[in-house]
């Protein structure tokens, strides 16, 4: 990843569909930091594509500079009857470790919380690793808190599930 130069002020916007690749690196490297996930390259670009070819079920918001990404975050909809409306479930708050602690991830949070509530959206939820107080505090000085809620999941292995289009 290249250095910022001085006069290229990193800025968000969304994300298209030509930055696919740089959004995949960017997911394969967090999960490949996280416990409960595996890396697959094809999955992670898979799953890209479906939110940018589908803006009505989330965004995608990138930090860019000049043409390079440097972070980038998930914003996933849903509809929640304990809210009664729209939530969103964020996903993938990701800055590249060469630009962490420069305030950028905090950038992306500030944007990510101001969208939902221009639009409406009445919460965001997240998961962030149990094992990182690092990625815990951060989160928590952005305003969210420990929910009682304990998350649980049951995953389809391949066999399982018919293939996407």
């Amino acid at each position: 990843m290249p250095e910022i130069p001085d006069n290229a002020l990193p800025h968000i916007e969304p994300a298209t569909l030509e930055d696919l690749t740089q959004l995949t690196d960017l997911v394969m490297a967090l999960l490949g930091e996280e416990e409960d996930f595996t890396p697959d390259r094809i999955k992670q670009e898979h799953g890209l594509k479906l939110i940018l070819e589908q803006p009505n079920r989330g965004r995608i918001f990138v930090l860019r500079t000049d043409h390079s990404i440097i972070g980038m975050v998930n914003l996933l909809f849903t509809i929640s009857t304990a809210e009664g409306g729209t939530v969103i479930l964020m996903e993938d708050v990701i800055v590249h470790p060469m630009h962490r602690g420069q305030g950028y991830g905090s950038m992306l949070l500030k944007y990510a919380k101001d969208f939902a509530r221009q639009k409406q959206f009445r919460r965001i939820t997240l998961l962030t690793d149990r094992i990182s107080a690092e990625s815990q505090h951060f989160f928590q000085k952005h305003g969210f808190v420990f929910s009682h809620m304990i998350p649980m999941r049951y995953v389809f292995k391949d066999e399982e599930t018919p293939p996407q289009g």
